[in-house]
């Protein structure tokens, strides 16, 4: 594929579970080999992480599942530049906002190089359970160049669970407290004596009550896959994924007064539930088939193409809290969602090498295109006070009514083009992007139908250099594109939110080490944010925003028993133009300062061989209450703790065991607030313990 400068990728294993590739560079001069994990999201390519000028961080299976992740916002919880707390104990969503930027916190998910393609104007979001993923990429700041509409503080990248030629499986079985119960497996193998077809079947099922009163959570998912191996240069994956949440849990919020400071002398539960179980219910399900066809010419290049379609249907009924009402009673709203969302993504892709002199250009051209109908019928209500402090359940609603039966629609086609430039040890990145893009919003009841229609072009512009000494500097230009179907209080659809993004980077891996650094420091503009306070306000743009910080981030293996993940973030994110009442205020959901640190050891040897102990330290500082930072959250620091045991030692062939401990001190924190109204209670302690037989 390569001429002069060659780059070769070989994936494989080292220790600790890590992926790397080998990049051997030859000309007639000299001979750079760097040894780096290997990423996709932040280019659509398979990148050794040190060649790519900007800031990812690779979560692997063994990472997450050592730290006991549940959810995709809890694998990366340990990540630089990411915040995953900001609805606190609720599980329903994998809200994760970048680099401070929440606006797009539920929409920055992709799955195998698509976007998932929830409607952020509704209840209809989506999730992938863990379970059935390889590795999660958090690629921060802008990636419009290659994905069309995406926040500015970058993506969540999930790759799934492949077919393999290798037969193995896995079963699972695991239960703690707050009754938590399930179990999952995951097997996979050949069906044919000449290796062309592959098969996989992972599937899970999952309980718990919920940590607020009369709630429960409940999930099951299954996911087949194909890959058939149709010449020596051609293939095909087919894969599904079929999900359903039958218990959503909580999602609420309560005020200010009563969870971070007392209200008429008292604090509030975190377990108290303001609803009601008779009406209260989230119900999700989800179901995604899609292929990838991949065939390679002999002359090096490349031709792909993905498609994913997606149903979903959901239904929400919930009683939620609006303030104080007098002392002791809180004021209660119902609001209620009927949704039926389908979309479709495609995304054709051709890349190959050339060289133009002494230059090698790696080129990648793509046409994408995403369609997406979700039609929500909408009602609101409001329901008798509650008492926060002794609670009596069993109200009615004092009026319940229909406001809206809206039908949301999206269509985005988008060209673009990449060219990743190798001149001895000189990287340069240069990417453009036009996007079409038609947004359609229309509501029956209140008689309203709006239209935007837009063209958009984003540009990305990258140059690194590569030591000998392992250091790697980059610095980077990107912007970003953010269209939406929300609305104003007319029925408008709001204009697109548009960002640009300055960053510098620091990598570096010791020669011979396992371990990676990063350092980076970034500013983000983005014009035309949208946002609400309230649950029943209309949206409105405010102008611009500001994000400026740095992170720092050291994951590997020290050494041979040792392994690390650590991570600094510093974070300000400010309004710059808004209203006077928001002008240079941070914005929520942004911590100013994170911190955390895991460090596992494996015994290797002696009466204690097999033995791993983990432990994990989460520090979070700097959250304001609301837009007008009126106050600021109480720092709070999280000890989580893994303990595992590979019973093989003792005779028990691929049976392992492990204890998770999160939030181990148990402590009692609000982890975010959108408003003096609506603030999150943390997780409290979780104990899981779990059973594994691999083979």
């Amino acid at each position: 594929m390569f001429a002069k400068t060659r780059l070769a990728l070989m994936i494989g294993c080292i220790t600790g579970g890590m992926s790397v590739s080998a990049l051997a560079q030859e000309n007639a001069k000299d001979t750079v080999v760097v040894t780096s994990q290997v990423q996709s999201g932040a280019t659509k390519l398979e990148t050794p992480d040190i060649e790519t000028p900007q800031a990812v961080s690779i979560v692997t299976r063994q990472q997450y599942e050592e730290q006991g992740a549940t959810s995709v916002r809890q694998a990366v919880s340990y990540t630089p530049g990411v915040y995953s707390n900001q609805i606190g104990a609720s599980n329903r969503f994998d809200y994760i906002v970048l680099r401070g930027f929440s606006d797009g916190s539920l929409d920055n998910v992709y799955l195998d190089g698509l976007k998932m393609m929830g409607d952020t104007n509704s209840h209809s979001s989506l999730v992938i359970d863990p379970w059935f993923l390889d590795s999660v990429e958090v690629v921060r700041g802008p990636a419009s160049v290659l994905y069309g509409r995406s926040s500015p503080g970058g993506i969540v990248a999930l790759n799934s669970r492949k077919p393999s030629f290798d037969p193995g499986g896995e079963v699972k079985l695991f239960a703690g407290n707050n009754n938590q119960r399930g179990a999952a497996f995951d097997v996979t193998g050949p069906v044919d004596d000449n290796d062309r077809v592959a098969v996989r079947l992972t599937g899970m099922t999952r309980y718990a009550d919920s940590q607020f009163d009369h709630l429960k959570e409940q999930r099951y998912a299954i996911a087949p896959s194909v890959t058939w191996r149709i010449t020596d240069s051609t293939r095909l994956d087919v894969m599904a994924y079929l999900h359903r949440d039958p218990e959503g849990g909580s999602h609420s919020g309560l005020p200010y007064e009563g969870t971070v400071v007392p209200h008429a002398g008292g604090k509030i539960s975190n377990t108290f539930f303001e609803g009601e179980d008779k009406y209260d219910k989230y119900k999700r399900r989800e179901n995604m088939v899609g292929y990838n066809f991949e065939h390679m010419f002999d002359s090096g290049w490349s031709v792909r193409q993905k498609l994913r379609y997606l149903r979903t249907k959901v239904d929400l009924n919930q009683v939620y809290a609006s303030g104080w009402l007098n002392e002791t009673e809180l004021n209660r709203g119902y609001s209620g969602s009927d949704e039926s969302l389908s979309a479709v993504t495609l995304d054709n892709q051709l890349d190959g090498s050339v060289d133009t002199g002494a230059i090698n250009h790696r080129l990648l051209v793509g046409v994408d295109y995403q369609h997406r109908n979700n039609n929500v019928t909408s009602s609101y209500g409001s329901f008798p006070a509650i008492d926060a402090f002794n609670p009596v359940y069993g109200a009615d609603p004092l009026s319940i009514s229909v406001y809206g039966r809206e039908k949301h629609k999206l269509e985005q086609t988008g060209i673009y083009v990449q060219d990743q430039m190798s001149l001895d040890r000189w990287r340069l990145t240069l990417g453009g992007r036009h996007d079409q893009v038609k947004i359609t919003n229309s509501n029956k009841i209140g008689d309203t139908h709006d239209t935007l229609e837009k063209d958009h072009i984003s540009s990305r512009a990258a140059l690194m250099y590569l030591f000998d000494s392992g250091f790697a500097p980059y610095v980077s230009y990107s912007t970003a594109f953010t269209p939406t179907s929300f609305t104003d209080e007319n029925g408008k659809i709001l204009q697109p939110m548009k960002g640009k993004q300055w960053e510098a980077g620091l990598k570096f891996q010791p020669e011979g080490s396992q371990t990676m650094y990063s350092a980076s420091v970034y500013r983000i503009n983005q014009n035309n944010i949208a946002t609400k306070v309230e649950p029943t306000d209309p949206y409105r743009a405010i102008g611009e925003i500001e994000s400026e910080g740095v992170e720092l981030e050291a994951v590997g293996q020290l050494t041979d028993n040792l392994r690390l993940q650590a991570a600094y973030t510093y974070n300000d994110i400010r309004y710059k133009k808004s209203s006077p009442e928001e002008q240079g205020k941070r914005a929520v959901y942004a911590p100013r300062n994170q911190a955390s640190a895991w460090l596992s050891y494996d015994v290797k040897a002696g009466a204690l061989n097999g033995l791993t102990l983990g432990s994990g330290v989460r520090y979070v500082n700097g959250i304001t209450s609301d837009r007008e930072n009126t106050h600021t959250l109480p720092s709070y620091t999280l000890v989580d703790l893994a303990v595992g045991y590979d019973l093989s030692n003792v005779g028990l062939k691929g049976l392992s065991a492990q204890v998770n401990v999160n939030n181990l001190t148990d402590k009692r924190y609000v982890a975010a607030c959108n408003s003096a109204n609506y603030c999150y209670f943390g997780a409290e302690r979780s104990i899981v313990g779990s059973l594994s037989y691999a083979f």
